[in-house]
């Protein structure tokens, strides 16, 4: 947490993403025992996404979906979505699946607080305005996903983001992260 691209923010990502890992891997063991025996197919999902200076990174997040979900639907999840699995619900829920994304966190490719990392696809279609969102880091949570999360269409996630990233600062990011909690206990705004 801190002002994009200082040491403070980076050591602040890499001390809490290591606890939480650790912490959570109780979590985790459970979570990937679940996914192998509700569906066939990887634990992990990973996808190519945008993330600082418009570079692509792969994030991973736990598999929430069919094995082939890309193949047989869109990009993006829909409501009721049924490509979404039986376990894939209850991490959807309660946002486990976003847990290995603390390993993107600690490899320096995404911060615990930044802009949501958007699809290729859609990064590709930002205008130059919404483009200045790739001057930071993208995050595990961030003021879109604490302001309307996924009933945001993307370009009201980029324009919103720009803007708010652009002043942010320890004390926004700490406010960030204890809306995150009571965002995830609401599940407001998910899908």
């Amino acid at each position: 947490m801190g002002k994009h691209g200082s040491f403070i923010k980076r050591c602040t990502d890499i001390i809490i993403s290591s606890v939480l890992l650790i912490i959570l891997l109780p979590v985790m063991i459970i979570t990937a025992i679940a996914i192998k025996l509700n569906s066939k197919g990887p634990v992990f999902f990973v996808q190519d996404r945008t993330g600082l200076n418009g570079k692509p990174f792969k994030m991973v997040k736990f598999r929430g979906m069919v094995n082939n979900a890309l193949e047989v639907g869109p990009q993006i999840t829909q409501i009721n979505d049924p490509r979404v699995t039986g376990v894939g619900r209850i991490l959807r829920r309660t946002s486990i699946d976003e847990i290995p994304q603390f390993i993107n966190v600690l490899k320096g490719e995404m911060s615990l607080i930044g802009p949501r990392p958007e699809i290729i696809s859609i990064t590709e279609k930002f205008n130059t305005e919404q483009k200045e969102v790739f001057s930071f880091k993208p995050g595990i949570t961030g003021y879109s996903q604490v302001n309307g999360r996924q009933m945001l269409s993307p370009g009201e996630r980029v324009n919103m983001e720009v803007d708010y990233y652009k002043k942010a600062n320890f004390w926004s990011d700490l406010l960030i992260a204890t809306s995150t909690f009571k965002v995830i206990v609401s599940n407001k705004g998910n899908i």
